[in-house]
């Protein structure tokens, strides 16, 4: 048995995992409910909710991406506080093995007891006993990363923009941008937390958490024999996204390859590219505003799904019989030369604005291939007549470079760019 199967497992045994993460990527497991289930060491069956699987962390590809959208989301996007190059590399090292352990259900190092008592632990321990929660954890660097002080300038890959100011954009640089950023989705958001935790415990010195997300209640499904979850304005949200399973439509719209990834951008072959947006949902407004019109703004209807004028969600929408400035008229790829992105959104709800209103919204994530013909046309599209912009208003933007995936245990998160 490899070293990579040797890791001790919270709560089952590792080579139990092992099974559970094959099925749970092949069913796309997650997040029906349970009504799905995995074989589990021989002894019956358990929902897939309840089974605690592990997602492989070694793959052509990121996990976290396409892999089965999980219930709960932490992310966080990191300063490098360093300039030592040498450095920022062996942060990449350590995290890169971290990560092969949490999301095997491991604990990080030597674990969270058992050590010198005079020294801190290894792992901070709240996941201790927890499951791995089909816990994911993507990597991604940021345009500032490429700032000259690792001597990186020339690997900039061109996709990698800034992007332009939207119509209605009311960003706060305090919850914008960032250098690095790391997305941990998971079953249980202790286990996503504890996952962020460690990261930044592990970086501290080397790297400061510049703005961090909880996210809960996915708004898009990568699994579309699931059911479409909806959105905090009660609609069902990302109808018609890229599935994990729809292999052609990713190689077209999500995964860097071919001529995408030549020179500057040649160690992004098999990676993507990530827009993050926090974007406030202006939920007492809405929540006064007719069922009629919120079915006009949204351009389907409340209770299906279906698209104006049809019987079913998934039936194709005839955009014209929908109101010019209906969300789904303007964000269809029909309407933006064919641009598609690959939707994993999540809900997010941080107290109140400080007026009696719930501070809640969308923090929107979307992978491409390219921005500049993936999200940017959409945005703009939207920004300039979308009718649901009375009821929200995007405050935070970040974009980031999303490098292939970390092929054995030899490997390691942004090797080829390094390199």
């Amino acid at each position: 048995m490899s070293e990579e199967q040797d890791l001790p497992v919270r709560g089952a045994s590792r080579r139990t995992v092992i099974g559970w993460g094959g099925a749970g990527l092949a069913l796309g497991a997650a997040a029906a409910g349970g009504a799905v289930a995995l074989a589990r060491g021989g002894d019956g069956t358990a929902p897939v909710a309840d089974s605690g699987a592990a997602v492989p962390f070694h793959g052509a590809h990121q996990a976290g991406i396409a892999t089965a959208v999980q219930d709960r989301l932490h992310f966080a996007a990191f300063d490098v506080k360093t300039t030592d190059r040498a450095e920022l590399v062996q942060l990449l090292k350590d995290w890169t093995r971290a990560a092969e352990r949490m999301t095997a259900g491991a604990e990080v190092g030597d674990g969270a007891y058992g050590g010198p008592a005079e020294a801190p632990p290894d792992d901070t321990g709240e996941a201790l006993g927890l499951k791995p929660s089909r816990l994911t954890l993507t990597i991604g660097f940021g345009p500032t990363l490429f700032d000259g002080r690792f001597g990186l300038k020339g690997k900039r890959p061109g996709a990698l923009v800034e992007l332009p100011k939207f119509p209605g954009d009311n960003l706060d640089p305090a919850r914008s941008g960032g250098d690095l950023c790391v997305q941990a989705c998971a079953d249980d958001p202790q286990v996503a937390v504890h996952a962020i935790r460690n990261l930044a415990r592990i970086g501290f010195g080397t790297v400061a958490v510049r703005w961090s997300q909880l996210g809960f209640g996915k708004t898009s499904s990568t699994t579309p024999d699931a059911q479409t979850p909806r959105n905090l304005f009660g609609f069902k949200d990302g109808t018609r996204n890229i599935a994990g399973t729809e292999t052609e439509r990713l190689a077209q719209h999500v995964w860097v390859s071919g001529k995408d990834a030549e020179g500057p951008a040649a160690w992004m072959d098999g990676g993507s590219y990530l827009v993050a947006r926090r974007i406030r949902m202006n939920v007492e407004t809405w929540d006064r505003t007719s069922l009629g019109e919120q079915e006009d703004i949204f351009g389907r209807d409340k209770r299906e799904g279906a698209p104006v004028g049809k019987a079913k969600e998934h039936d194709e929408p005839f955009l014209k019989a929908m109101k010019p400035d209906s969300h789904v008229r303007l964000a269809h790829p029909d309407t933006n030369a064919g641009a598609t992105i690959l939707r994993r959104g999540y809900s997010f709800t941080d107290g109140t604005d400080g007026l009696g209103r719930l501070e809640a919204g969308l923090f929107f994530l979307a992978y491409q291939k390219d921005v500049r013909t993936g999200f940017i046309p959409v945005q703009t599209s939207l920004g300039r007549a979308d009718a649901l912009n009375e009821y929200i208003q995007h405050v935070g933007s970040a974009l980031f470079a999303i490098p292939p995936g970390v092929r054995d245990k030899d490997d390691w998160w942004g090797r080829a760019l390094f390199s």
